[in-house]
C-alpha cells in the first residue's frame, strides 16, 4: 500500500522563533510537511505565486502588511488557496473578519499543540476550523441575537487604523509602517470616525479600550 503524501504547508510569521517552535510541534506529525516558510507578507505571496499549496498557515499580525490584507490578496490571486490564520488575539476580536475575508479557520496561538494539528488536518483536508467560541459568536450574529459593534462594519483597513491610532500612533507613524501616504491613512481615519460616530482620537481609544480591540 502506497504511503500516503504528507500535506505540504508554508509557515508565515514574522517571528523566527515562533516559526521555529511550529516546525517543531509538526515535525513528528506523519502527514503534515513543513515545506516553506515566510517572513513577511511580501516573501509569503511570492512563495504562493511559484507553488501550490495545500495549507498556508499564517499570522494575523505581520509588519509589512496586516494578516488580513494578506490574506485577501492570497485569495484574489490563488481563489482555492486554504489559510489558517494564527493570533495573540482574541479568538473573537479576529476570528469573524478573518473568516469573512477568506480563512478557512482561525486558531489562537496559546492552544495545545493537539488543537493545531487537528486544525491543519481540517482546513487542509477541505473542511473548516472554528473554536466552540467562534462558532458562538456567528452563530449570535446570524440569528440576530447579537447587534453588531460599531467597529464591525469597518473595511480590514479601516479596522487596522483604529487598532494602530488606539495604540498611540500618529498618522504619520502608521502611513510610513504602512508604506501609505499620510493623506490616504487620514482618510481612513475620517472613514472611520464617520461610521462609528466618533469625534476624535480620544474617544476612538476609548472605545478600542472598551471593547478590548488592543493586545
Amino acid at each position: 500500500m502506497a504511503a500516503v503524501k504528507p500535506y505540504r504547508i508554508l509557515i508565515v510569521d514574522d517571528h523566527a522563533i515562533v516559526r521555529e517552535g511550529l516546525k517543531q510541534i509538526l515535525a513528528e506529525v506523519d502527514d503534515i510537511e513543513v515545506a516553506g516558510e515566510a517572513d513577511c507578507a511580501r516573501n509569503a505571496l511570492q512563495m504562493a505565486r511559484r507553488e501550490p499549496w495545500d495549507l498556508v498557515l499564517m499570522d494575523i499580525s505581520m509588519p509589512d502588511r496586516s494578516g488580513l490584507e494578506t490574506l485577501e490578496l492570497l485569495k484574489s490571486e490563488h481563489p482555492g488557496i486554504k489559510v489558517l490564520m494564527l493570533s495573540m488575539h482574541r479568538e473573537t476580536q479576529y476570528a469573524v473578519r478573518a473568516l469573512k475575508t477568506g480563512a478557512a479557520g482561525y486558531l489562537n496561538k496559546q492552544s495545545a499543540p493537539d488543537q493545531l494539528i487537528d486544525a491543519i488536518r481540517l482546513v487542509a483536508s477541505g473542511k473548516k476550523y472554528i473554536s466552540a467560541d467562534v462558532a458562538q459568536e456567528i452563530a449570535s450574529e446570524i440569528s440576530g441575537e447579537r447587534a453588531g459593534l460599531p467597529h464591525e462594519g469597518l473595511s480590514n483597513r479601516e479596522y487596522q487604523t483604529l487598532c494602530m491610532i488606539a495604540s498611540g500612533l500618529t498618522v504619520s507613524l502608521i502611513a510610513d509602517r504602512l508604506a501609505l501616504s499620510v493623506k490616504t491613512i487620514s482618510m481612513y481615519r475620517a472613514r472611520l470616525l464617520k461610521k462609528m460616530q466618533l469625534k476624535n482620537n480620544a474617544e476612538l481609544t476609548h472605545y478600542a479600550i472598551k471593547q478590548g480591540l488592543l493586545d
